[in-house]
């Protein structure tokens, strides 16, 4: 493991960024807000968050794949107008060429570079030895298994000799077992000092992945993208999930992502951007929602879980757990503090119930507690025909949010709304209506 220096190799100051368009009220979302960091010599950090978060479009920005809508990127001292020699990036969906052999797509960079073919063939064959791929050179990516190409893109991008590697997601498209093997070979290269790189930035949305790897978190809030804490790590390697300090550790990272960006324990709304009408949803099915509040009530947890303990015994993480529990917090079934994670009264009665009390009960929390659903509800009850264009709706909601955002609101509380029976939707001529008017 390389010793880290005193000077930063890579600094961000005060980065925003926004959507490239403008909004009917004049506004454009935000996605980063006011970021800034550095990145020593000899460290990993990590960009931990959610999706929609901001962290790929932060690494993005640092690769100079994309130009912020402001602040400033600087690598080894000079701004970040584009893409640097010295900086690699690995991506998440292995992005390789699949007409080309493991040597000729890890050579791809190279000859980019000019580097005379006899010396990229040598340090081509060097990099694919390093990342355990030695005598599949002549292998084509739809002969290697999914592991096996995410080393291809390791190969590929260490085959540069960068100085500071970028990586969004690289094991998340990998099984359990395959991403474990892959993240252990990559510290241990790490860790003897045998790869190029001086510094690794990393984002994830796996709380244990980055406890395991990183030097440094940075705990990115959403809605807009900015740090909300920065931990150090400082446990020595190899790690142990069984390890107190890691389980201490985690549990905070928890805790942390449950609080609002301003330090306060979120609101009975939970986590979604905007208030009132205007609240962005997550896709959230009620078969997921059901299904953890039958955990819940459940042995061993009887009402009460910590969450980083329920998340591992349903193998969830973060990214499909906390959509869940917030909108479940939302309609009032369960409260969130502290990392943990508890059944209310309607949230018990609600997993005890049959399926007719239960949906009569979705219907009830949704009409009185997501904005949206009662705003359709009170439109069909007030028309002659009880019957409105799903259309109406999503322009309204476009005065509030993106396109797709709009999109996935309403088609979210559609879900909702026909499980709780609040109204009826046909998909075929996209018309909300009453199935049985009062």
């Amino acid at each position: 493991m390389l010793t880290a220096t005193a000077t930063p190799l890579l600094e961000v100051r005060h980065l925003n960024q926004c959507y490239r368009r403008t909004l009917g009220d004049g506004g454009a979302p935000v996605i980063l807000d006011d970021v800034s960091l550095t990145l020593n010599e000899g460290e990993i950090v990590g960009l931990l968050g959610r999706s929609g978060c901001g962290k790929s479009s932060l690494l993005r920005i640092v690769s100079g794949l994309i130009q912020p809508t402001s602040g400033e990127v600087t690598f080894q001292g000079r701004p970040v107008t584009g893409p640097s020699e010295g900086i690699a990036m690995v991506f998440q969906s292995f992005a390789l060429f699949p007409w080309l052999t493991v040597l000729e797509n890890v050579k791809f960079g190279l000859r980019a570079m000019a580097v005379p073919e006899p010396q990229a063939h040598r340090r081509a064959l060097a990099a694919i030895d390093l990342i355990g791929l030695d005598g599949f050179e002549s292998a084509y990516p739809k002969e290697l298994s999914g592991g096996m190409r995410q080393r291809v893109g390791f190969a590929r991008a260490l085959v540069v000799n960068p100085k500071l590697l970028l990586m969004d997601e690289p094991f998340s498209a990998l099984d359990v077992l395959t991403a474990e093997t892959l993240r252990t070979d990559l510290l241990d290269l790490w860790c003897e000092g045998r790869m190029p790189i001086k510094s690794i930035l990393m984002v994830t949305h796996n709380i244990e992945e980055a406890v395991l790897m990183c030097d440094r978190i940075l705990v990115l809030a959403s809605a807009p993208g900015r740090i909300a804490a920065e931990l150090k790590v400082t446990l020595k390697h190899p790690r142990s999930r069984l390890d107190p300090e890691f389980r201490q550790l985690v549990d905070q990272i928890y805790a942390l992502m449950t609080k609002r960006s301003d330090g306060k324990e979120k609101s009975r709304d939970g986590n979604f951007p905007g208030l009132g009408f205007g609240m962005a949803l997550r896709r959230v099915s009620t078969n997921s929602l059901a299904g953890l509040l039958e955990a819940l009530a459940a042995p061993p947890y009887n009402g009460k879980a910590d969450l980083p303990v329920i998340a591992g015994t349903l193998q969830m993480e973060v990214d499909e757990l906390f959509p869940v529990a917030e909108t479940l917090q939302l309609l009032r079934f369960v409260e969130i503090e502290s990392g943990d994670i508890r059944l209310t009264l309607s949230g018990r009665r609600f997993a005890e119930a049959d399926v007719d009390t239960r949906k009569k009960m979705f219907g009830q929390h949704l009409q009185t507690y997501v904005p949206l659903a009662a705003h359709i509800r009170r439109v069909l009850d007030e028309r002659a025909q009880h019957q409105a264009p799903a259309q109406r709706f999503m322009q309204e909601l476009e005065d509030y949010m993106s396109d797709d955002a709009a999109e996935t609101t309403l088609r979210t509380v559609t879900n909702w709304g026909r499980y709780g029976e609040l109204f009826a939707y046909d998909e075929t001529s996209q018309v909300f209506s009453l199935e049985n008017p009062q």
